[in-house]
């Protein structure tokens, strides 16, 4: 089965930034420690600050799935409540 990336961008309202930062924080070191997680990096756009970018690298979408279903992303979820103003993923293959 072949590994999936994952690219997740994440737009914070303007004055949630700070806000959501911190939560999407929260994310790295859980997930990181997820069976079949291979890398999962948050970027932040040098320009645009409410722009945040996931890279993620996981050993198959069962496992990716199983991630998105953990509790730590559910109690994000609940904490940036009305403060995204836009989410957008795509699952990936390496195909060269």
């Amino acid at each position: 089965m072949s590994k999936l990336t994952i690219i997740a961008h994440i737009t914070a309202v303007p004055d949630k930034i700070e806000l959501v930062k911190a939560e999407l924080f929260k994310l790295i070191e859980p997930t990181r420690a997820e069976e079949g997680c291979i890398n999962y990096d948050l970027h932040q756009d040098n320009e645009t600050p409410a722009h945040f970018f996931f890279y993620e690298n996981w050993d198959s979408r069962p496992l990716w799935q199983a991630h998105m279903n953990a509790p730590h992303l559910k109690a994000y979820a609940e904490a940036t409540e009305g403060a995204i103003a836009e989410f957008s993923v795509n699952e990936m293959t390496v195909i060269g």
